[in-house]
């Protein structure tokens, strides 16, 4: 019979991987009003003191879900334009849609944003959509992916979205997400994948995001939801008229930091941009 032989290297004291682990900063999300929604606790003396990341934290991998329309892809390219900003190289895969309507999207997004047109030098889009082997092949696309690394000296990942790998083998699929969520802890890059959510299950919850627990691989989950008012309580409560639509925002849950766990409002501005506002109730943190 035999024997399975132990992994030593994956053997390690709780004190010698806390001094490899990289340091707590944020990365601005560029939507307004999400920055402040992460945060640190720290101690003076006694009392413990709560301050903003801000943003999302670095290196952590981000899931953005919903149902159709309510952001997703909005929030990940407007996190995009925000690194190519600050000269922080993008690498955004396209799966649902070929990169040249993609480029037409990120670029009203940085006209709507006021950023220079020099920022789209810093973003590599890599077409999945138009390519059958990104898609269905993984190995295709992680060796894909290191070679766009070097291109634009990318320290983020972004797919649109993750649905679109897995939806031919569902039964792979948090398999598959565990290998990509790995590449990015491996290349050391922060990233954001969006999936689609099954409008038959709860809006406000990331409960089959993706449909395969694909959510419990990540760091960190974001569910935006959209509704239709419908009744005089509801017009009341969201202060909106019968018949309007309102948008919602929550993160459901963060492993590396601490967060805001309450419902926001959320609203898509005419200019075609993603901000997150106040919390469902009012109340101010």
């Amino acid at each position: 019979m035999a024997f399975a032989k132990p992994n030593f290297e994956a053997l390690k004291l709780a004190s010698e991987a806390v001094r490899e682990a990289p340091k707590l900063e944020g990365v601005p999300t560029g939507v307004p009003g999400l920055d402040e929604l992460f945060f640190i606790t720290e101690f003076k003396g006694d009392k413990p003191v709560t301050r903003p990341l801000p943003g999302f934290p670095r290196y952590a991998a981000i899931h953005v879900t919903g149902v159709s329309d309510t952001g997703k892809s909005l929030l990940a390219e407007q996190f995009t334009l925000a690194q190519a900003e600050r000269g922080e190289g993008v690498i955004f895969v396209t799966v649902e849609v070929p990169a040249n309507f993609v480029s037409v999207g990120l670029e009203q997004r940085r006209q709507a944003m006021r950023i220079d047109k020099k920022a789209m030098d810093h973003v590599l889009l890599v077409d999945a959509a138009s390519h059958d082997e990104l898609r269905e092949d993984l190995p295709s696309l992680l060796s894909t992916l290191d070679v766009a690394l070097g291109k634009v000296e990318a320290r983020h990942l972004v797919v649109d979205s993750l649905t679109g790998l897995y939806e031919a083998k569902e039964i792979a699929a948090r398999a598959l997400v565990r290998k990509l969520y790995a590449y990015t802890k491996d290349r050391g890059l922060t990233a954001i994948f969006t999936s689609q959510k099954r409008s038959g299950h709860e809006e406000l919850s990331a409960e089959a995001a993706g449909g395969y627990v694909v959510s419990h691989v990540m760091d960190a989950t974001l569910v935006l939801a959209k509704k239709l008012v419908m009744s005089t309580a509801q017009a009341k409560i969201w202060k909106k008229p019968i018949g309007e639509l309102v948008r919602f925002f929550r993160i459901d849950g963060s492993r590396m930091c601490g967060h805001d766990s309450r419902t926001h409002f959320m609203e898509i501005t005419p200019e075609g941009l993603l901000v997150v506002g106040p919390p469902v109730g009012g109340e101010e943190a």
